[in-house]
């Protein structure tokens, strides 16, 4: 099989599932075309199954803003022409579902009919899709898609609450490659976070409003006036900055450290013994999911999809949203006693195996084979 995948090629969730995507079709042979205006952060290693198409955007003046969607559009018209691909699948409804609704169109004009299958992650449509200036055209490349999929139950629901969509949407959640993350622990790395064997939190994010970053920090001077313990703060953005101000304030520096955007997670979180996850949403929680792979369980809050991946008093704990006091609390029951957090640190990686690479990667390949099935049914009936 021959796919074309689009995506943001950032460090966000859709990035990432798209690209570790990718990489285990082409473990499985199926020939995959990334297709995006940068190379994806995890796009990084060769395959003689993976390419890379980039799509560039002229700048002229005549344009306050570069028309990104009508370039992709033509990109996609190029290269499923000239790879003679099977099937689209777009990640994320902005952009790129309407852009691949566009050249489907064209390529029709081809003759030739190209089926696409639009992943939705969450913002596209809690956030942006909403907005009334992108709601209709999000509504109607969900209808115009082949296929429909979402990373959980609650978005699933959302996205049927408040558009009018008359596709059928099926649930495939995210996944994690226990390739990539089953490291042991680098002794040197973790003593030089916590020289006297402090217990080690971490967050990660994009550090915008919506993930509560400050609602971290604060949750961590309650717990470290308990148990002595250290906060790694990974990701980068718009709240940093008052996060850092809050330390200062909180009279915390000394125990958090700002490690910025990291490629290898895995290995910070392979020292971590909890992690924070206080979201005001979160359609699946795909950060706390590659925690727990690597045996960190997790303390969130109980929006969205969080529900669906972190089982209450198993595998960490869920609070309300902004119950600061609670979270902490939840977070001394786990970490006072070296029994109870190692059960936890247990219970959280058996959980991660549920969303095992090995068991969603056929569930994906199902979903092409059916709507290929489908459009190879409407082509020989016309």
């Amino acid at each position: 099989m021959k796919i074309g995948i689009v995506c943001y090629p950032t460090f966000g969730g859709s990035g990432v599932v798209a690209t570790e995507l990718g990489k285990a079709l082409a473990d499985e042979g199926h020939q995959v075309h990334f297709i995006t205006y940068s190379q994806p952060a995890r796009l990084d290693f060769f395959s003689e199954n993976l390419f890379y198409h980039e799509v560039s955007v002229r700048d002229y003046p005549l344009f306050d803003y570069a028309p990104y969607e009508s370039a992709l559009a033509s990109k996609l018209v190029d290269v499923v022409r000239f790879e003679q691909l099977d099937l689209l699948h777009v990640h994320y409804a902005i952009p790129h579902a309407s852009a691949a609704f566009m050249a489907k169109q064209i390529l029709a004009t081809y003759g030739i009919n190209i089926p696409f299958v639009t992943t939705l992650h969450g913002t596209d449509i809690t956030l942006v899709g909403k907005d009334p200036t992108y709601k209709p055209v999000v509504t109607f490349s969900i209808n115009q898609s082949d296929g429909v999929t979402t990373v959980s139950q609650d978005l699933k629901e959302d996205t049927l609450k408040h558009f009018d969509v008359k596709r059928e949407i099926k649930v495939i959640p995210n996944f994690i490659d226990f390739n990539r993350f089953s490291l042991q622990p680098k002794d040197h790395f973790k003593k030089a976070i916590a020289p006297n064997n402090e217990r080690i939190l971490i967050h990660t994010s994009n550090f915008r409003k919506v993930k509560r970053t400050s609602d971290v920090i604060k949750m961590f001077k309650k717990i470290q006036e308990v148990i002595p313990s250290k906060l790694l703060m990974v990701g980068d953005g718009p709240e940093r900055s008052y996060n850092e101000q809050l330390c200062r304030s909180l009279d915390i520096c000394e125990h958090v450290r700002f490690l910025g955007k990291q490629d290898a997670i895995e290995e910070i979180l392979s020292v971590s013994d909890l992690f924070l996850m206080p979201s005001e949403s979160e359609s699946f929680g795909l950060a706390a999911l590659e925690a727990m792979a690597c045996k960190v369980p997790a303390i969130t809050s109980n929006a969205g999809g969080l529900p669906e991946l972190n089982i209450d008093g198993y595998c960490g704990y869920m609070s309300n949203v902004g119950d600061v006091d609670d979270m902490a609390a939840k977070a001394i029951m786990i970490l006072k006693d070296d029994e109870v957090l190692n059960t936890f640190k247990e219970n959280a990686f058996k959980r991660a195996q549920d969303f095992d690479l090995k068991k969603i990667l056929p569930i994906y390949i199902d979903f092409y084979n059916q709507i290929l099935e489908r459009q190879t049914k409407q082509v020989f009936t016309a």
